[in-house]
Parts: C-alpha cells; sequence; structure tokens
C-alpha cells in the first residue's frame, strides 16, 4: 500500500511570485488615495509618509509621485470618464473600488506604454487584495469600457487575435 501524503512537498502552495517595484508603488498609490478619499490627507502628507511604510524602498519612487500626483490633479476628469460606466453616482462607490478606478483610469490615458489589459489586471490585483469580495469583477467590467473609448485603437486590435 502506497502513503499518497507521503512527500509532504506536493501539498505545499509555491510562494507568490516577486511583486515588481511598479506594483508595489501601485499598493501605495492605492493607500495614498484611500488616506486622501477617505481621511482627508493631502498630497504633502501622503507623499511624506508614505516612505515610512513596510517596503516602500522597494517601490518605484518616480512611478509613485508622478501617478498620485497625476490622480489628485486629474480627478475631476477621472472621475467622468468613470462616471460614464458605472451603475451608481460615483460617491457612491466604495472608496477601495472609487480609488482603483481612478489609478486605473490615470494609467489608462498617461501611460499609453501600459497595455491596457495590464492596467486593468493591475486593478483586478489590487481590488482583490484591498476591496471587497466582487469588487474586483465591477472593476475589471468599469475599467473594459473605459478602455474601450480612451484607447480603442488597442482594444480592437486585442479583440482580433
Amino acid at each position: 500500500m502506497t502513503d499518497d501524503f507521503a512527500n509532504d512537498s506536493q501539498l505545499e502552495t509555491p510562494p507568490p511570485a516577486p511583486r515588481s517595484a511598479r506594483r508595489r508603488a501601485r499598493e501605495f498609490v492605492l493607500q495614498g488615495l484611500y488616506q486622501w478619499r477617505v481621511g482627508g490627507a493631502d498630497e504633502a502628507a501622503i507623499e511624506a509618509y508614505a516612505p515610512e511604510m513596510e517596503d516602500f524602498a522597494k517601490a518605484d519612487r518616480e512611478f509613485f509621485v508622478g501617478t498620485l500626483r497625476g490622480v489628485i490633479g486629474q480627478q475631476e476628469t477621472l472621475t467622468a470618464r468613470i462616471a460614464a460606466h458605472i451603475d451608481r453616482p460615483f460617491g457612491e462607490l466604495s472608496p477601495v473600488e472609487a480609488c482603483v478606478l481612478m489609478l486605473g483610469c490615470f494609467e489608462m490615458l498617461n501611460h499609453p506604454e501600459t497595455p491596457y489589459r495590464v492596467v486593468i489586471n493591475e486593478a483586478i490585483e489590487l481590488t482583490k487584495a484591498f476591496g471587497g469580495t466582487d469588487g474586483h469583477k465591477y472593476v475589471n467590467g468599469v475599467l473594459d469600457k473605459v478602455a474601450a473609448v480612451v484607447r480603442p485603437d488597442e482594444v480592437a486590435a486585442r479583440k482580433k487575435k
């Protein structure tokens, strides 16, 4: 008789893949946007506090600063773009979903070098990590609609594959 459980290493889950500096930066941007939206922290306070957070040194600082400032600076434009594709007033979204949507929309508009599918995937991962149970599905659907408007050629090219 063989023991199917003799080799415990088969049952262990592999360690998660290391997060890139850009992904870490997005996590810190999300946390900063949350502090801004919910706690009323201003940009300067967020930028001063972030480097004290664990693992901030492993994040892409330039991307963090540029994205945080960009989202806060373009909040009205981002909110209007998102509001066209949601089923309720923007102010009624959960703070995490609202911040992730603004972050994703900002990246689609200002970082054309990042494929829209990467932007959406990163937003989904952030929402899974920090948001509600099914929030990632909502974020996915909304950002898909935003991408179709702000990156129509890229979306069309992807659909042809």
